[in-house]
């Protein structure tokens, strides 16, 4: 396995796992079966931050979609520097921070999370052009 697809399996796995604490506070909230029903107007409300991180969430599905084809291309066509782990390792820790900044509620740093996931991802896209 390359160090990108390390990454690329590190921000798989926490995508994946990032549910889990709103679901919680959605079964704290409405009950098991409120929580296994479908949503309607009258349900009660999550917590604020359970809100924030299913957004995070949300988001971190969006930029997954990016993200995993740029490391599955560099893995592709073989290629692989300093800078592309630099920028896969960049990228994942650009959405732990965002995930956490998100969920307790802080714009900007959350916003500046965000941008630094996308330059990564830039530089992954640039690397598959052999710019960088």
């Amino acid at each position: 396995m390359t160090r990108e697809l390390f990454w690329l399996t590190l921000t798989v796995i926490l995508t994946g796992i990032l549910w889990i604490p709103y679901i919680i506070n959605r079964c704290q909230v409405r009950g098991l079966a409120g929580a296994m029903a479908n949503p309607s107007r009258g349900d009660k409300p999550l917590a604020d931050w359970a809100n924030r991180l299913m957004f995070a969430h949300d988001n971190a599905v969006e930029n997954l979609i990016v993200f995993a084809p740029l490391v599955l291309i560099l893995n592709a066509i073989d290629y692989s520097t300093k800078w592309t782990v630099l920028a896969c390792a960049v990228y994942f820790w650009s959405r732990v921070a965002h995930l956490i900044v998100y969920t307790l509620g802080l714009p900007v740093f959350r916003t500046l999370a965000f941008v630094i996931g996308f330059l990564a991802q830039a530089v992954l896209a640039l690397a598959i052009f052999r710019v960088l």
